[in-house]
């Protein structure tokens, strides 16, 4: 069988995909086992030895922590901690983050410091494996001691209560329980906090948006390569020595691409009347560079975060101690996903001012790509359009890490926002690609007036492929439909670039 062992060796982005997309099953290795096994015992023994408040274990939770718990009521604690922490609003997010939010949650229970029962991973990994999506809404987490509202949410079903999602239907949990012949989850002490705490909702959005963003980073330069010959630009700007004397590597990756797409290219051969181009043409190797340097350095943050127990309190076997601290406080995350919040909305600011630079009129293109412009409107608000992504990508790329709000009655007095982030830059990902959309629609139309020339073979069969989807546009026409048929267009395309860790 297609089955990856989950062990204690770290596991990398590139693994992720992988798994993802091989639809591979997941299973605990049995020197794994015996680490969750040990660390439950350990946890025991201390709890049945000592009547000493451990925070979560044998008290409330929060500003109630110096509430001590009747020891007959743990189970009953760790129920009720999920059960009113089960507060999240807003739209369901997408069962492609849940089972990422499933796989990062194991791999943290599994590392042996959270004190969890192994039945209890065991169920989470049978819903990751049955693809039992428990239903999960955006609005709720702070970014600190946990995404809790998400994670309240994702463990109800382990006690039979909420909501999952199973081939495409929504059920009551109850319901595939008994479908599936399975009992609710007696969770134990400990193991609610456990579930509770740790950064898997915003991780689990940051690993799937990164994808994402390697997609897109791809994309605009291959994007960017078509406006380049269609507003007849010049090539100097992408000539090595610039990455040479500027040693960054995005801005080298960027360059490459551009000349790997243009190779050929009788347009780019073709003699040039200016002497520079518009920066939005010029600068794509550091403007995209840029981005891409953001995308490489959240990866190592983010793998980082993958590898991490971000649950509290922390249970050491080894040192003999459980200690309570701060491993769940999203601050790392909240930093990254507001940078590439930044990095990813500029990639739609810089290709707007491509599509704007392109229905100008200027270098011997027609006024909004059109004939009988006036009568015909053309390309005109298409750029409206895109002009209207990018502001409100602008206002979703505003920081939410420098936002905090004191919570629980002043015990949870800093937090990162981080979910939020994750939200928001989620949202900018979805309009960059519009934005994207937009531009190889308009550049698409725009290189048919420099025929008979012809770009590169890549952009040739590219475009090829594009004029089976969306048509040369002769005269005025219901434009919505063909800027989402140009989005489908590029989000259906094959990206064979590798992760760039």
């Amino acid at each position: 069988m297609n089955i990856y062992k989950i062990g204690s060796e770290n596991i990398d982005l590139i693994l992720i995909k992988k798994i993802l997309d091989s639809n591979q099953k997941i299973e605990l290795s049995k020197s794994q086992a015996k680490i969750v096994n040990g660390s439950r015992g350990f946890l025991e023994k201390k709890i049945n030895s000592s009547n000493e408040p451990i925070y979560g274990v044998n008290t409330g939770f929060g500003s109630l922590h110096n509430i001590k718990i009747d020891s007959k009521q743990l189970n009953k604690l760790q129920e009720n901690l999920i059960i009113s922490h089960a507060c999240g609003v807003g739209e369901v997010i997408s069962n492609k983050v849940v089972k990422i939010m499933l796989l990062l949650k194991i791999i943290s229970l599994s590392k042996g410091y959270s004190g969890v029962h192994l039945n209890t991973i065991n169920r989470l990994i049978f819903f990751y494996n049955e693809d039992i999506f428990p239903i999960i809404y955006s609005y709720g987490s702070l970014g600190a001691s946990g995404d809790l509202a998400p994670l309240a949410h994702f463990s109800l079903p382990l006690i039979g209560k909420g909501k999952v999602e199973h081939k495409g239907k929504v059920f009551n949990s109850s319901t595939i329980l008994k479908k599936f012949n399975l009992k609710p989850v007696k969770l134990l002490s400990k193991e609610g906090l456990a579930l509770l705490n740790g950064t898997q909702f915003m991780c689990a959005y940051a690993t799937s948006l990164l994808f994402e963003s390697y997609k897109i980073s791809y994309l605009a330069d291959m994007i960017s390569a078509i406006s380049l010959d269609a507003f007849d630009c010049r090539y100097e700007p992408f000539d090595k020595i610039f990455n040479t004397i500027r040693n960054h590597h995005g801005q080298s990756i960027v360059s490459r691409r551009i000349n790997d797409f243009s190779k050929g290219s009788k347009i780019k051969d073709n003699k040039k009347a200016n002497i520079q181009d518009p920066y939005s043409f010029r600068c794509i190797p550091q403007v995209h560079g840029a981005t891409l340097d953001t995308i490489i350095y959240a990866s190592k943050v983010i793998t980082n975060e993958i590898n991490s127990v971000t649950d509290n309190p922390i249970i050491s076997v080894k040192d003999d101690k459980i200690v309570s601290g701060g491993n769940f406080h999203g601050q790392p995350l909240a930093y990254v996903l507001d940078f590439l919040k930044i990095a990813i909305a500029e990639l739609g600011n810089i290709s707007e001012r491509r599509i704007y630079n392109l229905i100008s009129g200027k270098r011997g293109l027609p006024a909004f790509l059109i004939q009988d412009s006036g009568l015909n409107s053309g390309f005109m608000i298409p750029q409206y359009t895109a002009a209207s992504i990018v502001s409100i990508n602008k206002q979703f790329a505003t920081p939410a890490s420098i936002d905090s709000i004191t919570s629980s009655n002043g015990q949870e007095d800093h937090v990162s926002m981080g979910a939020n982030s994750a939200i928001q830059l989620n949202e900018i990902v979805k309009n960059v690609k519009y934005i994207l959309g937009i531009e190889i629609f308009t550049a698409a139309q725009a290189l048919e007036f420099r025929k008979p020339l012809k770009s590169s073979r890549t952009i040739e069969k590219l475009l090829s492929d594009y004029r089976k989807n969306v048509r040369f546009i002769e005269k005025d026409e219901v434009m919505h439909d063909h800027i989402i048929s140009s989005l489908n267009f590029i989000e259906k395309l094959n990206i064979n670039e590798k992760l760039i860790i």
